[in-house]
């Protein structure tokens, strides 16, 4: 194998998953040039991965015809000997099959999976880490560790650390209250009721988030006593935060691509799970993370959580207060 492509055009979370997948096939074949296919907002999660030869972008919902064709073209002409690809959509098991990729190894799953001619059952009950991971069986027995992993210079963080130096001399932990999905949302209201209480206790909050989250970070921010908490959302790139959460004692987040930032730079993960639920396998696995959920017959109500609750109730988050929240997160800090 001398080139090899490993393949997740999903979201920014799904692409650090596979992090671990990366850096286990670069130890199986490191003689190998490795690169990945990632949508471009991802490809920025990839820089600096001492594992990789190349990132290619695939704007596929940007005029998705002409993207797929000159992806299709990109692809023939580096002539790669494997492609391994976690996501499993009817569109790239097609661009791998026109590609003229030769082994073409993949989960025997979605639309056109026998396009794919190396493949296995999609496993269930297991992280997704281990899910990705669990296609290089098809090729060795070896186990390879879970731990994602991102890669910040040292001017992220150097930006980082003049962002942060208002806060200089506070414990810091970071907040991140979006998510794609509304649903997955911990209100905004009891974000900043958390963050009072936490600040009471001479922490500073850092606000995390990108453009889409700036409106709720701003709401929280104002909600604050000053100097007490700083405000980067829409303000960082992908790993300008990952630099920030880096320097924080813990993440505070709903179940969001935050959550998987923060795992990757090793920070503890306090995180709201409301209309989905660990077994997913999306959840923060380091030791010492802590996941908030209730126990609800509705839970889950979809493998993403819809944009509106279906019951009307909300409850799966409702019922999660800040003064539990800020209980269970304090007894976890003070422990170390």
């Amino acid at each position: 194998m001398q080139r090899i492509l490993i393949v997740q055009t999903a979201f920014l979370g799904d692409v650090i998953l596979i992090t671990p997948l990366i850096r286990a096939t670069k130890s199986l074949y490191p003689e190998a040039l490795i690169d990945a296919l990632v949508i471009p907002a991802a490809a920025p999660l990839l820089q600096n991965n001492p594992h990789l030869n190349d990132i290619l972008s695939f704007p596929k919902r940007q005029n998705p015809l002409f993207a797929f064709l000159k992806m299709r073209k990109e692809l023939r002409n580096r002539r790669y000997d494997m492609v391994i690809s976690p996501h499993s959509s009817a569109r790239t098991h097609l661009l791998l099959y026109l590609a003229g990729i030769p082994l073409r190894v993949g989960f025997d799953r979605g639309s056109l999976p026998f396009l794919l001619n190396k493949k296995t059952p999609h496993p269930r009950g297991i992280h997704k880490i281990n899910k990705n991971l669990s296609l290089l069986k098809l090729l060795s027995p070896q186990e390879f560790e879970m731990q994602t992993e991102l890669f910040p210079s040292p001017q992220h963080y150097q930006k980082a650390e003049e962002l942060l130096q208002p806060l200089k001399g506070k414990k810091l932990l970071a907040m991140a209250p979006g998510s794609v999905w509304a649903t997955k949302c911990w209100s905004q209201e009891y974000y900043a009721r958390l963050a009072q209480l936490l600040i009471e206790q001479g922490f500073g909050i850092v606000l995390i988030g990108g453009k889409d989250d700036q409106d709720k970070c701003a709401y929280i921010a104002n909600e604050l006593p000053p100097d007490s908490a700083i405000n980067l959302a829409g303000s960082c790139s992908l790993l300008e935060s990952a630099a920030a959460i880096n320097q924080c004692q813990a993440m505070i987040c709903n179940d969001s691509g935050t959550l998987h930032l923060a795992n990757a730079m090793q920070t503890k993960v306090f995180a709201f799970f409301g209309p989905t639920v660990q077994r997913i396998g999306y959840y923060p696995f380091r030791e010492g993370d802590i996941v908030f959920e209730q126990d609800l017959d509705c839970r889950p109500c979809s493998s993403h959580g819809p944009q509106k609750c279906p019951l009307k109730h909300h409850n799966c988050m409702r019922q999660t207060l800040p003064e539990a929240a800020f209980k269970r997160i304090i007894q976890e800090l003070t422990k170390e």
